[in-house]
């Protein structure tokens, strides 16, 4: 073999192994986005996993957090990933829908009665919705959670008449919610989620809604003086990474990656549920009374909420989609042997 022929086989070689196996960018930063505030349960977990997927990948990957709404609101986030600025968000259900609206079925009001209905539902539809997003451009992670949300105000809710007499803040981004509210008559301030405490402490708002640990974690907690007992509905949230950047780590990595994931979401949830009763006790303690909410009330919003289900098909989601939901809440309820009465407490 000649020099030269020599010399051209190394090269041959090397271009094949440069074909099969795409160089291993070092020390890759993933940027995310996310309201959760510092020191919140969101970030305990999160933070965990991020040192974790530090670890397990040899430092060759490291997440970067955003936290407490630094880079805005999550309409913010979700347009920042799409220019490249972020690879992806921690975000609730309102950031997932601006990426596939179609997810909020699975937070409507009123559908659900515990956490265990909402879990066996969301799994089973879960995939579904990956698929969607991954047509989309990116990656759906495991669900989060959020949790029970439900109002909280300066004046006390005790019929859906008192809730009509507040001001009341509203996800700007949110047509799910503002679509319920148009159907209770409900006086909506549209706001981002960083706006919220200054609106309650100014008086622009007088009421808002969340789960209690959010509300604890926020801070608005200490601006109001009541809340429902009745929660509103559930809701959840996942992280989500484009596709785009993924491509920057190795097949291996990303594996590494999703496995902790897989394993974050579910020890989240658990927090999560876990730091909401929490949350209310700290709330009850600094002085907010639970207001009992009439089966009158309740009845209100189950009756419009239903309404509001039906109306929303074909804007938001599909029938077949809301189909799926009634169905597998449906197929649960009759494992268990029927739904709890529509006045039980909802946790």
């Amino acid at each position: 073999m000649t020099r030269f022929t020599q010399l051209l086989s190394v090269a041959t070689l090397a271009t094949l192994v440069a074909s099969v196996s795409p160089a291993r960018a070092e020390n890759t930063e993933i940027r995310l986005a996310t309201l959760a505030p510092s020191g919140s349960p969101w970030m305990e977990v999160l933070n965990k996993a991020q040192a974790e997927i530090k670890d397990k990948t040899g430092g060759r990957v490291t997440i970067k957090y955003y936290e407490g709404g630094q880079q805005g609101d999550e309409r913010d986030f979700v347009r920042k990933i799409k220019l490249g600025q972020l690879d992806g968000a921690a975000v609730t259900s309102i950031g997932l829908a601006m990426i596939d609206e179609s997810i909020r079925v699975l937070e409507l009001p009123m559908m659900f009665q515990s956490a265990e209905e909402v879990d066996y539902v969301a799994d089973k539809m879960w995939p579904y919705f990956q698929k969607k997003f991954e047509k989309k451009g990116f990656r759906l992670n495991d669900r989060g959670e959020v949790g029970w949300v439900y109002f909280m105000s300066k004046s006390k809710v005790d019929s859906l008449a008192s809730l009509k007499g507040q001001k009341l803040w509203m996800w700007g981004d949110d047509a799910l919610v503002g679509a319920m509210f148009k159907k209770l008559g409900l006086n909506g301030v549209p706001l981002g989620v960083p706006e919220v405490d200054a609106g309650l402490t100014s008086g622009k708002i007088e009421a808002c809604y969340g789960s209690p640990v959010a509300t604890v974690a926020l801070q608005w907690y200490t601006k109001i003086k009541y809340m429902t007992s009745m929660p509103m509905s559930f809701a959840i949230g996942a992280t989500v990474v484009s596709t785009e950047s993924l491509k920057k780590l190795s097949a291996e990595d990303q594996k590494t990656i999703e496995q902790i994931g897989k394993a974050s979401s579910k020890k989240l949830r658990k927090v999560i549920r876990k730091a909401n009763e929490d949350a209310k006790t700290t709330m009850t303690r600094k002085g907010v009374t639970v207001v009992q909410t009439p089966i009158a009330m309740v009845s209100d919003f189950d009756k419009n909420a239903q309404e509001v289900w039906k109306e929303l098909v074909g804007k938001i989601y599909s029938k077949e989609e809301l189909d799926m939901v009634i169905k597998y809440r449906d197929e649960y309820r009759a494992k268990k042997g029927g739904a709890p009465t529509a006045a039980a407490a909802k946790k």
